[in-house]
Formats: C-alpha cells, structure tokens, sequence
C-alpha cells in the first residue's frame, strides 16, 4: 500500500469516527433528557426558589431552548474542546476529568498490561499441550473468564483475596507509587481476567494453526531451534488475529475500568459518572460519554492501521474505494 492509499484510508476511517461520535453524542444527550427529574430540580436542590431564580438558571444552562437547540448550542462549544461546566459542582467538566483520568489510566493500562502477557502465554502454553489436562484447563479458565461480568468477578475477588485473605488492599488508591501499584493490583486482576480469557482462545487457535503449517515443518527439518520455530516462525504468524483482538481489549479495559473503580471505591472516572448520572448533571455525562467513546473509537481505527503493517496481504493490496 503506497502512502496515497494508506491516507485515503485513514481519512476514511476518520470521516466514520466523527460520524459515530455525533450519533453517540446525540443519543445520550436525549436519554439523558428523558429520564425522570430535571436539570433544574437538582441545581435548586430542597429549596424553595421563586419563578425569576428558574428562569435564570433555565437561561444560563438553555433548558428553555427546545432539546435540538440546546444539542446544537453543545456540540458548538463541543467541537472547541469546550464541554462546559458541571451543573452538580461548578467545575470546568474538562478539569473534573482531567483530575480523575490519570487513576482511570494506571488501571486500565495495568488491567490490559496483565491480560496481554497472560493471555498470550496461557494461550501459547495451550497450544503447546494441545488436548493434554493442562490444555483442558486453560480453556476452561478461559471459559469462566469469558462468561463472568467484570462486576461479580470484583466482587468475588474483593471478598475472598481482601476480606478472607487479606492479601490486597480493600478500596482506596494508596499514596505513593509502590502503595498506589499495591492497590491497584486487585481491580487490574478483576480487568484482566475477562480480557485475557479472549486472548487465551485467539492465541491458542493461532499457535495450532500456525503449528501444523508447512514452513514449520520445514524449519525444524532444517535444524532450526525450536525457541526459535515457536516464537520467530510459529508465534509470528499467530498474532495477526491476537493484534486485532489486543487493540479491541485496550479499549475494553480502559473503559471497562470506569465499571471496576466503583466496586473497588477508586475516585477516578467511575465515582464521577455514577455521581453525575444520579444527580442528572448532563454536560459532565456527555464529556465522560465522549471521552469513553472516542477511546473505543480511536482504538478501533488504530486496529485498522496496526493490520495493516502485520498482515503483508493486507499491506500491498489497493484499497478498494
């Protein structure tokens, strides 16, 4: 794929992103509106306020605008980056994310880095001792990973490794980076369980397959180490499909960690939309909608490109218009 193609791809895939933006945005902001209770109750809280205050506060927040216009009115501060303030709070609603985002981010990351080196060596392993009890084994753990919510595998995990055993911390983010890894480790383990039981089943599938080619064959006739056969040749070719699916679970562990924060009591993302969706603060639920959804959709076109560059088919192929 020369650099022309490749670019005309990538606008294309942006062009699409930006469409399913502003299709999500748009959804969520009139789901928001139709739950029961109103912006204005929640600013006014228990007191007792005459027609003038609902009016100012209609007019400062547009609720007196139709919900079209006060989408479009959004979306134009939107599109500079600006998201407003939180009704709840006051705060600039990109400050209150920014302020939580880094905890969400460690965990995420911590949660994708433990799924990713597990799963690839699980999978590997699997393959390896292919219909063998450890390869039952491993897939059934995959099995239980793929079927349990990441909520009931937080919980299950906070009861039995922090309340039974006492091996983990219960909630909280530590102080410090050893105290703050410490912490994190058990709400990463809960990320990790699910992602890596995907992982496991990819990776397994492809070593097999990869395993039973002929250029396997050939190499070990040729007296090539069999490290080598398994992780130069074998492992190799495997990952096409693993890319795909490491590139999908980013996403999946980085937003899914907004679900396991709460379980855990971590004050990151989580805690902040939990509270915001409660007390119907709608600009700071489309900013943390936003945010959520442009990671699973830039992730998504980095899938794209990352295939790209590892499947060669793929890469010297005209890309259809």
């Amino acid at each position: 794929m020369n650099r022309r193609n490749l670019a005309l791809f990538i606008a294309r895939r942006l062009i699409a992103a930006a469409v399913l933006l502003v299709i999500m945005s748009g959804a969520v902001f009139g789901l928001l509106y139709a739950t029961p209770g109103s912006a204005e109750q929640v600013l006014l809280g228990t007191r007792v306020a005459n027609e003038e205050t609902r009016e100012n506060i209609r007019q400062r927040y547009n609720l007196d605008e139709p919900l079209p216009t006060q989408y479009w009115l959004w979306a134009e501060d939107a599109i500079r980056l600006d998201f407003g303030e939180s009704i709840r709070t006051g705060e600039p609603v990109l400050v209150a994310i920014r302020d939580r985002a880094s905890l969400s981010l460690r965990l995420g990351a911590y949660g994708f880095a433990v799924a990713f080196v597990a799963g690839i060596g699980l999978g590997v392993l699997a393959a390896l001792k292919n219909r063998s009890g450890v390869d039952r084994a491993v897939v059934s753990l995959s099995v239980v990973g793929a079927s349990s919510p990441a909520f009931v595998t937080g919980v299950f995990f906070l009861y039995v490794f922090a309340v039974l055993l006492g091996w983990f911390p219960a909630f909280g983010q530590g102080e410090g980076l050893a105290d703050q890894l410490w912490h994190l480790t058990l709400p990463a383990l809960t990320l990790a369980f699910g992602a890596a039981a995907l992982l496991i089943r990819f990776t397994r599938a492809g070593m097999i397959t990869a395993l039973e080619q002929d250029y396997v064959t050939f190499a070990r006739a040729r007296g090539v180490s069999e490290p080598r056969v398994l992780f130069g040749y074998a492992l190799r070719n495997a990952m096409i499909p693993v890319v795909t699916a490491s590139t999908v679970l980013l996403a999946a562990t980085l937003t899914g960690a907004v679900l396991i924060e709460v379980t855990f009591a971590l004050p990151g993302l989580g805690a902040l939309l939990v509270d915001s969706v409660a007390f119907k603060d709608v600009l700071m639920v489309q900013g943390l909608t936003m945010l959520l959804a442009a990671v699973a959709v830039l992730t998504n076109l980095l899938t794209d490109i990352l295939y790209l560059f590892v499947d060669p088919r793929i890469r010297y192929t005209r890309v259809a218009p």
